[in-house]
């Protein structure tokens, strides 16, 4: 899996193209996803993307995908999970602190990204792993997130107090 998950990055802009074609199907497959039911799919979708996803890129299911914004290096096999960067142990071979016979999955996703059109996007922070989201899939999150409104916010929780206003100065006469 090792070698597939080096040429995935060696091959980063042709996966994002590809990428980018998967999503848009995905997005119009929408209404049908909807009308079978994205809690019926979870299962079975999770299942073929972590076949596919495991195989080209060692993928660890995270449920948060950022291959787009990470040369197709899944930031997840760093051996901290470090998510926005490298550690500062990395070997001045490019290789893992960690592991020594790995390269740095942060030095592969610089490598990586260059090559894509949306390369720049490793510049991004990504938000801390939410483990809720461990082992399900990332396709059906974003086709809801890319075409469903936002859940209404909760109105039972409670509105952040207004911070109490400084009495008025009594002025000098």
């Amino acid at each position: 899996m090792y070698s597939l998950r080096l040429r995935s990055v060696r091959q980063s802009r042709r996966m994002e193209v590809f990428y980018e074609r998967f999503e848009k199907t995905l997005i119009k497959l929408a209404p049908y996803l909807k009308r079978i039911g994205y809690d019926r799919l979870e299962k079975p979708v999770a299942a073929l993307e972590r076949g596919v996803k495991g195989l080209l890129f060692d993928c660890q299911m995270c449920g948060q995908c950022a291959l787009s914004s990470t040369g197709m290096s899944c930031s997840m096999n760093c051996p901290k999970n470090l998510r926005n960067g490298p550690c500062g142990g990395v070997r001045a071979n490019g290789h893992c602190e960690v592991k020594p016979e790995m390269k740095c999955v942060w030095v592969q996703a610089w490598e990586g990204s260059q090559r894509m059109a949306g390369g720049m996007a490793i510049l991004d922070v990504q938000k801390p792993v939410d483990n809720r989201l461990k082992g399900h899939s990332s396709w059906l999150k974003v086709v809801l997130e890319k075409t469903e409104p936002p859940p209404p916010e909760n109105k039972n929780q409670e509105k952040p107090k207004a911070a109490p206003k400084a009495p008025a100065k009594a002025s000098a006469s």
